[in-house]
């Protein structure tokens, strides 16, 4: 009886160790597979999106967009309405621009009876540009950044886009100085770089 006993201890001390032992085997492993949390945000965000959209923005700390996984589905789609209209917007400001350029063509070779015409468009190019620039700098960030080598259509478009911008605030400083003969050579200059390269921004994003 006693060499029962001490047979049923050992199997079941035997037993024991080795369930422990599965079970720590079980946890190690369950550790292992226990992905890191989600990134909601990109490591790289723009100092404009970052405004609004970081981890601090405005519209994290007054509560109206807490920073969770069901915002941020809300945000890609806010993301994509936004891109859309930017790009709508970029091809019917490029229309006005080849209008507002035919125009400032005959103005500059003496019709001046269609100063307010291009003076009109001139406005309305100004509303759909700034816009849309708006529209993409304030957008909510991706959810990942992709950094891909080399140069494509994106960091084209993007390098394009500073030149624009650039262009199109000079030839908006320019714009009022543009009747004396001094200055007019440097709008007209600049207001072709902003057609060209914002031309060229439309145009790489189709490719």
């Amino acid at each position: 009886m006693k060499k029962f006993i001490t047979i049923i201890t050992i199997l079941i001390a035997t037993t024991y160790s080795a369930l422990a032992q599965d079970v720590d085997s079980l946890l190690l492993s369950l550790d292992s597979e226990i992905e890191e949390p989600v990134k909601l945000l990109p490591d790289k965000i723009m100092f404009t999106q970052r405004i609004f959209w970081g981890e601090r923005g405005l519209l994290r700390r007054t509560g109206i967009m807490p920073l969770n996984e069901e915002n941020r589905i809300k945000e890609l789609k806010i993301r994509r309405t936004m891109l859309v209209t930017h790009q709508v917007l970029g091809y019917a400001t490029l229309a006005g621009m080849i209008a507002q350029g035919i125009v400032g063509g005959k103005l500059y070779n003496g019709e001046t009876q269609l100063k307010d015409a291009h003076e009109s468009l001139a406005a309305a190019v100004n509303i759909g540009y700034f816009t849309g620039a708006a529209l993409s700098l304030f957008s909510p960030p991706p959810l990942i950044s992709k950094e891909v080598k080399g140069l494509n259509s994106i960091k084209a478009h993007k390098i394009l886009a500073s030149i624009h911008f650039t262009a199109m605030v000079a030839t908006n400083m320019l714009a009022e100085k543009a009747e004396d003969p001094r200055y007019a050579k440097f709008h007209k200059a600049a207001a072709f770089t902003a057609f060209g390269a914002f031309a060229g921004a439309t145009i790489v994003m189709k490719f």
